[in-house]
């Protein structure tokens, strides 16, 4: 068992002390750098760059050095377990993802197969290998998949939304469809993280980037139960739930098995530390927004995070951050696309 020499994140995700907080970003390359713009002229379009393991590498490690970051997040897309099971997906310029045909029947549901991730999404997963042997062990690589419910919003939408009121409206009149295909895309990302921790992926998360538009009720019966099924089964390796705009079952999303709770910027981290309890690292939270701020104010609002986290109505300072409950953190910033 080889040791990465950078182990910041490891270290934080099991709640230890370390002499600072490790720091990575949720989208490393896309528009932030120049290198990564000037590849993805020269492909025909962004799935090009998805299922070239090679590109999907070069994309992963290009922050690496020119960031100065402690953790890759192998470049991919969470629709490719769509695709894998036999929903295929366009990514348009300027448009975001666009699914050609939609999960409308409960036959449509059936004609669905459960992805098998070693061999249905095998150019993520060689990304992933190259990627490991590229890093030598110096900084941890994350690898992630998209939670069931955002990836049925996809699929059922057609494409991206402000407010997803077909998928939400399959939730209400079809429930026994929507559970059904909420367990068939659980099947396929379990099977596609587990390949991916096989691979060489030192930590996973998984992104609920839809869980804000469902009201708590609706959260509770068609995403956190399938989101626990993925908690459970990834055992190897720790797991990071994020589900951005879900502040209302932060209590529940604490009850997880899993490691990690990434914050998004609306979530308070005093008050969510209370609700989610003691037990997990919490991962959050800098509007991404700040970014196109000076480098003063930047730095300023990264500081009142820092201090946000630390703070704790108990001797908790910035140098103190741990106690034998875990008040770890793992800084992030959710860059903008």
């Amino acid at each position: 068992m080889h040791h990465i020499k950078n182990d910041l994140l490891l270290r934080t995700i099991k709640g230890e002390r370390t002499d600072r907080k490790p720091v990575w970003l949720m989208r490393q390359a896309g528009r932030i750098l120049p290198q990564y713009r000037s590849l993805r002229e020269k492909l025909r379009d962004f799935k090009e760059l998805v299922e070239t393991p090679e590109l999907a590498c070069e994309v992963t490690l290009q922050p690496v050095d020119e960031l100065g970051v402690d953790a890759a997040i192998i470049f991919s897309d969470i629709l490719v377990i769509s695709e894998a099971m036999g929903l295929p997906y366009e990514m348009a310029e300027k448009r975001g993802p666009y699914f050609p045909k939609t999960i409308e029947t409960m036959r449509d549901v059936q004609q669905l197969r459960i992805a098998n991730g070693e061999e249905d999404i095998a150019y993520t997963i060689n990304a992933i290998r190259l990627t490991k042997a590229a890093l030598n062990f110096q900084i941890p690589l994350i690898g992630f998949a998209g939670c069931p419910w955002t990836l049925f919003a996809y699929m059922v939408e057609g494409s991206g939304s402000k407010t997803f009121s077909k998928a939400k409206k399959m939730l209400f009149v079809d429930p026994t469809l929507s559970h059904a295909l909420l367990q068939k895309i659980t099947d396929s990302t379990i099977s596609y993280l587990k390949a991916q921790v096989k691979a060489g992926a030192d930590v996973i998360q998984v992104f609920d980037s839809w869980a804000g538009i469902l009201g708590p009720k609706e959260y509770a019966e068609f995403s956190l139960p399938y989101i626990r099924q993925i908690c459970e089964a990834i055992t190897e390796v720790p797991v990071t739930v994020f589900a951005k705009g879900a502040f209302f079952a932060l209590q529940d999303i604490g009850q997880l098995p899993c490691a990690t709770v990434g914050l998004d910027w609306n979530m308070d981290p005093q008050k969510s530390r209370e609700q989610i309890g003691n037990n997990k690292t919490l991962q959050g939270n800098l509007d991404p927004c700040v970014l196109y701020a000076n480098h003063a104010t930047i730095q300023a609002q990264t500081q009142k995070m820092l201090t946000d986290f630390v703070l704790r109505a108990t001797l908790l300072t910035l140098g103190m951050a741990y106690t034998p409950t875990r008040h770890s953190t793992v800084l992030n910033v959710l860059l903008i696309p």
